[in-house]
């Protein structure tokens, strides 16, 4: 399989896979794909509190006519997790910070089965990540 480019695409790979093994597989195959955080940007500030393992997202603005658009970057010192930032990435990054805020990506992992393989330590780890996004489209809608 190939990246999906949208969480659309996401759901559709998942749809093809039968079972939880190779839905895990393929979430450990998504965060290899992620490009590497340079090890300047593993700051504290950029650390999402509230996780486990170790993750770390970076956040990009940029103002457009639609308005503010927010891209991340993202890594974790654990695979399956780098997955779910990987999965993260592509349902939020790179949409307005009005999209963002109107996507339940909790909802896609949920769809694409997920959320209910997840331990609670990972679960937490997950809303956190998502919460630290939601809170940059907050931001970023308020000082537009």
């Amino acid at each position: 399989m190939t990246k999906p480019k949208t969480a659309e695409d996401l759901i559709e790979d998942f749809e093809l896979l039968d079972n939880w093994e190779d839905r895990y597989r393929f979430v450990i195959e998504l965060g290899r794909s992620l490009p590497d955080l340079p090890e300047d940007l593993r700051t504290e500030a950029n650390k999402v509190q509230g996780c486990a393992s170790q993750v770390w997202l970076v956040g990009a603005r940029r103002d457009t006519a639609d308005g503010p658009v927010l891209e991340y970057r993202g890594d974790s010192d654990a695979h399956i997790v780098r997955g779910l930032v990987a999965v993260l990435l592509t349902v939020l990054s790179g949409h307005t910070a009005k999209e963002i805020l109107e996507t339940d990506a909790l909802a896609v992992f949920r769809r694409i089965g997920l959320e209910g393989h997840l331990t609670p330590q990972r679960s937490n780890g997950l809303r956190s990540m998502v919460e630290r996004i939601r809170a940059d489209a907050r931001a970023a809608l308020a000082t537009a």
